[in-house]
């Protein structure tokens, strides 16, 4: 399953709307995503799930990878 992570790029500071950023990973579920990320230096906003149709108009932009790390 892929996943899109919303997240700010610094754990300092307070979450700002037009500060977050997103990113792919694939993993089993929502929590391996945050085990993956657990010790990654940003903040995470929000982990969702996408479909095959949302990840099928991801894949549309040029930008488009998968988090390895």
């Amino acid at each position: 399953m892929i996943f899109k992570v919303f997240y700010q790029e610094t754990l300092k500071e307070t979450p700002v709307r037009e500060k977050t950023q997103s990113l792919y990973v694939e993993a089993e579920s929502e929590v391996k995503v945050r085990q993956l990320l657990k010790d990654e230096p940003f903040h995470i906003e929000f982990v969702e799930k996408i479909s095959d149709a949302h990840l099928a108009y991801e894949k549309e932009n040029p930008d488009f990878a998968l988090w390895e790390k």
